[in-house]
Parts: C-alpha cells; sequence; structure tokens
C-alpha cells in the first residue's frame, strides 16, 4: 500500500466492515490472565483523520499546527503529517520527533515559554526558526543564540478566563508589548507576528474575538517599530466538539476578515490538540483493590451497613495521576468511565470514586461517579483518554512504564486516507498495516453506561 515501506517501525491493525473497536478491546483483555492485567490503550486513527476533515470544513483558511505535547504519539505525528498539518514543540525531545518524521524546519513552531540556551542552539542547527517568545529575558537568550530567529510574539488579553489562574500566567500584556518590539527592535531580532496565548479550557467564543483584536494592535506597533509581521497564531482552547468549531469559526472568522483581511497578507495559523487525539484513544485500565466507604469516607466493614443505607465504593485502579491521568494534575476533568463486565438490565449501580495505585491523597482520578459494583480484577473503560495521557509515569519506579498502544484504523477509513490526496511519499512510512483477526477465546462481553 501506498505510503508503507519494508522497515515499517509499528503496525496499525486493519478492521474490516464486521470488526469495531470493542471487539479489539475485548480481546486485549482477554487474552491477559490475572497476574498480567496491565493498562493499555486502543487508538483509533480513523478518528484523527476524521476530525482533520472537521477541521478543514470549518477552519479552512486557519492552517493548524498540532500540539505535540498534547499526545506525542508517533503514529499521531504520522496521519497528521500526512494531511499537510503543521507542528508546535516545547522541548528539544518533541523537536527530534517531529523532525525524525520527515518534518520540514519551516513547519516547526519552537513554543516552550523558558527555553534552555542548548535547546535553541539546536533549533538553530536545524533550522527551526519561529520561536515564540514573551518576556525580555527570552528575547536576549534567543538573540544571543539563534541570530536568525523568527519570534511570535505571545500575548495574553484581558479578556482570559477569570477563573483561570493559569491563562494570565504566560504570555506579555498588551501594555508591554511595545516595550518588547522595541528590545527586539534593538537586538536586531526579527519579529513576524503574535501568538495568542488562550487557555486550553477556553469555551467562550468572545476569548478569540478579544485575542483577534489586541492582536491587531500589536501589529500595529510593530509596524510603527519598524517590523512587517505576518502570521496571527490564534494559539490553543480548541475542544474536539464540532459545536464548538462551528461557533469558534462563526466568531473568529468575522474577526480575521475585519482586521486582517487576505489584502494585509497575514497568514492565520493555530494550535489545535485535544481537538485531533481525544477522541482517538481509549483508556483501559484494571481495578487492583476496593473499599467500601461510609458518607464520612471513613473505612467501613459491609456488614455494618444499615438496611436502608447504600454503600459507597472506593476504587483503585492500576492508573492514576502520576501516570496516565497526569492530566487531572494541571486541572483537567477526567470523564467518569464505563465498566466492562456484563450486567442485567435492572443492575443496581453505587456512588464510587476512582483511585490511582499510589495511596497519596493526590492520586484521586474521578471524585464522583455512578457504577455497579465491581470487584478486583474488573475493568474500566475511559473514552476522551488521548490528550494529555501518553508518556513517562511522573512517578517511576521498576515496573512503572506507560501502557501498550494498539494502533487500529477501519478499511473504510484507510482506504479513505489513501484516496484523499493529503498522503505523501515521506508520510505513514513506518505503519504497517495488518488485517485484524479476532482471537478464537474471543468472548462476548457487555459495556455498562455510566449514569
Amino acid at each position: 500500500m501506498k505510503g508503507i515501506t519494508d522497515e515499517p517501525q509499528y503496525s496499525v491493525s486493519l478492521l474490516d466492515g464486521g470488526t469495531a473497536l470493542s471487539d479489539v478491546i475485548d480481546s486485549h483483555i482477554n487474552e491477559q490472565t490475572l497476574p498480567e492485567k496491565n493498562a493499555f490503550f486502543v487508538a483509533d486513527l480513523g478518528v484523527i483523520m476524521r476530525q482533520q476533515v472537521r477541521w478543514r470544513t470549518h477552519m479552512s483558511q486557519i492552517r493548524p499546527y498540532y500540539a505535540v505535547r498534547c499526545n506525542s504519539s508517533p503514529a499521531v505525528i504520522e496521519v497528521l503529517a500526512a494531511f499537510g498539518s503543521g507542528f508546535t514543540c516545547t522541548n528539544k525531545s518533541e523537536l527530534e520527533l517531529v523532525l525524525s518524521h520527515g518534518i520540514p524546519p519551516e513547519d516547526i513552531i519552537y513554543s516552550g515559554v523558558c527555553k534552555q540556551l542548548s535547546q535553541i542552539k539546536y533549533a538553530a542547527k536545524n533550522g527551526i526558526d519561529l520561536l515564540v517568545c514573551d518576556n525580555k529575558a527570552e528575547l536576549h537568550k534567543i538573540s544571543r543564540c539563534h541570530p536568525n530567529a523568527k519570534l511570535l510574539l505571545q500575548v495574553t488579553t484581558d479578556a482570559a478566563n477569570p477563573g483561570d489562574e493559569l491563562s494570565m500566567t504566560f504570555g506579555c500584556s498588551l501594555k508591554d508589548c511595545r516595550h518588547l518590539l522595541e528590545s527586539a527592535k534593538e537586538l536586531g531580532v526579527q519579529v513576524v507576528g503574535v501568538r495568542c496565548h488562550i487557555s486550553s479550557c477556553c469555551k467562550d467564543d468572545q476569548v478569540f474575538v478579544h485575542a483577534i483584536s489586541d492582536a491587531r494592535c500589536v501589529f500595529d506597533m510593530a509596524e510603527e517599530i519598524g517590523f512587517s509581521m505576518n502570521i496571527l497564531d490564534l494559539g490553543g482552547g480548541f475542544s474536539g466538539s464540532e459545536s464548538q468549531l462551528e461557533m469558534i469559526n462563526r466568531a473568529v472568522m468575522s474577526m480575521v476578515d475585519l482586521y486582517f483581511p487576505s489584502s494585509t497578507g497575514v497568514s492565520t495559523i493555530a494550535e489545535p490538540g485535544s481537538f485531533f487525539v481525544s477522541s482517538a484513544f481509549t483508556l483501559a485500565v484494571n481495578i487492583v483493590s476496593k473499599e467500601v466507604v461510609a458518607r464520612d469516607c471513613q473505612d467501613l466493614d459491609p456488614d455494618e451497613l444499615s438496611p436502608n443505607e447504600e454503600p459507597e465504593f472506593q476504587y483503585y485502579m492500576n492508573e492514576g495521576v502520576y501516570g496516565s491521568f497526569s492530566s487531572k494534575l494541571c486541572g483537567a476533568l477526567i470523564t467518569a468511565p464505563s465498566a466492562y463486565k456484563k450486567l442485567s438490565v435492572d443492575a443496581a449501580v453505587f456512588s464510587s470514586s476512582l483511585w490511582g495505585p499510589s495511596g497519596d491523597d493526590l492520586d484521586q482520578v474521578v471524585e464522583h461517579c455512578v457504577l455497579p459494583e465491581l470487584s478486583v480484577g474488573d475493568w474500566l473503560l475511559f473514552t476522551q483518554a488521548g490528550a494529555y495521557s501518553l508518556g513517562q509515569p511522573l512517578l517511576t519506579s521498576d515496573d512503572s512504564t506507560p501502557p501498550p498502544v494498539y494502533y487500529t484504523i477501519s478499511s473504510r477509513d484507510w482506504f479513505e486516507m489513501q484516496e484523499s490526496g493529503g498522503t505523501q511519499e515521506n508520510t505513514l512510512k513506518n505503519f504497517s498495516v495488518i488485517p485484524y483477526c479476532l482471537s478464537s477465546c474471543q468472548t462476548e462481553a457487555a459495556l455498562s453506561v455510566p449514569a
């Protein structure tokens, strides 16, 4: 097949019309014996392709630069590169990963906020000229180590979500932009555009509207000082929903047309991350311990419950916030899972909380959800698990390794990807697409829906 070499680095299971993603999950769960019940991901690469199509449909004038820190799985990089996405990287490891996939340096933005001198030099050596900067200290480092750099001035806006403290952490305030532009001029560093800092949990389209208005002010300042800027970077803030994309499109494109019409020669880009990968990955975890708790969360013997009192359960899983749920430490909301368990239609459900295996008070993954009573050895499935979940564990030990990822794509999606015209000769070269066969020991399983 087009785009595949004789020496692929990883395999992708090709699912025919009669095989669903749930069948793949069933197979991997059922092949594990009790002592080997390890967490794992199953990824549907077709979802990433369809999200790319949605982006092209609703945001055709805005080129996506995928935020690699969101999910650095090589297969994700391959698929997005096949459709012509650019990439934003926060450190040398991400830069190396993207370059290793044949991405041209001009399609990479080095967006790290606090850059090491050695990594700035690495970017310079490899021709990665687009760098993000938001303060004078970074500006001086860049001027010394990367004289050919082209800067995107990162700007925070007054319209940032008031409840999101992180949204005010990074970015130069509008009133400080002139001073930073003047310093860049004195140092001989080129400034080519504005990058808007928008929170990844932004749900207000007016934040984008204000950001574009502020960017226009910075462009005007830069022109007065002698810069000719030509890039408007809308940053992140994109969830995976099509409704949000339509909402932002309606608000953003009219503002872009007003402040940055095509006659100005300004290119508009954005940095979606979760949008592409969140819904493409499912995480399967195993229950390793269980406690019955009273309303005050004290340990309780089930026999001590009164006849009219329902139990509450604490379940401990083999993945927690120091592993695949590390985004919880940054304030992300983890969606309640479904139980991989045969259930009757009228099965009772109970108040439950979900914890990682560390025993740490911070290792609470889900504070409250409703689940059927589970046993040690049962499985839970987390959908929407593709964002900020894959990488090295924060809490390391001899046996703490990231869960494996099993890549899949339906035959329909695979052929659509091949026929779309998006794939290029230097992309998808690491794929070994193998027809998927269900294991003979596959058993049926019913999945409950979380209340």
